[in-house]
């Protein structure tokens, strides 16, 4: 799979919290877990984009 290398700056204690889980086993690596979390954002809010798409239509 192809992948891009993203530059983030994050808060240390977001940080702290994200490979306390990478360390517990809940993910498989530190990028595993940031793919994980963007998916699972962008899956979240993927109706929210369509309503605003067909809002815009609508006017």
């Amino acid at each position: 799979m192809e992948t891009t290398v993203v530059q983030a700056n994050l808060p240390p204690e977001l940080t702290a919290r994200a490979r306390s889980y990478v360390d517990e086993g809940w993910a498989g690596g530190f990028d595993e877990l940031l793919a994980d979390a963007l998916r699972c954002f962008l899956e979240s809010h993927a109706y929210r984009v369509t309503e605003n798409l067909v809002m815009e239509d609508v006017k």
